[in-house]
């Protein structure tokens, strides 16, 4: 067999090995904006409740549904929280998937044109 066909090969294998890490990452920053989505729902829910309430006020007194309004509170930070969490934990995630993808453009500059 020929040298030149036996390192074509080789080498096609493993451009095959990066794109394939490649499109591992890509799937995992995916997977991470897909929980950044879900923390910004979880995130408004609470907002949108509270705006209902204040909008709603007129109709109640404070003080003879404080009863059903602080455990809503408590629940509502709770979301909040949640919602902040996801948020961050996933902006976090998808700048680290950045420079992973960085860090294979510089090495494998042949295939850094294939990847944007």
């Amino acid at each position: 067999m020929d040298k030149s066909a036996e390192y074509s090969k080789s080498d096609e294998e493993s451009q095959r090995h990066v794109f394939d890490e490649i499109q591992l990452i890509l799937a995992e920053k995916r997977t991470a904006l897909s929980a950044l989505r879900t923390g910004i729902a979880v995130f408004a829910l609470p907002l949108s409740v509270m705006s209902v309430l204040v909008a709603t006020s007129k109709f109640y007194e404070i003080t003879q549904v404080l009863h059903l309004l602080v455990p809503l509170f408590i629940i509502c930070t709770s979301l909040i929280v949640l919602g902040f969490y996801l948020i961050i934990h996933s902006v976090l995630r998808i700048h680290r998937y950045d420079r992973l993808v960085g860090k294979i453009k510089q090495k494998h500059s042949a295939i850094a044109k294939y990847v944007d």
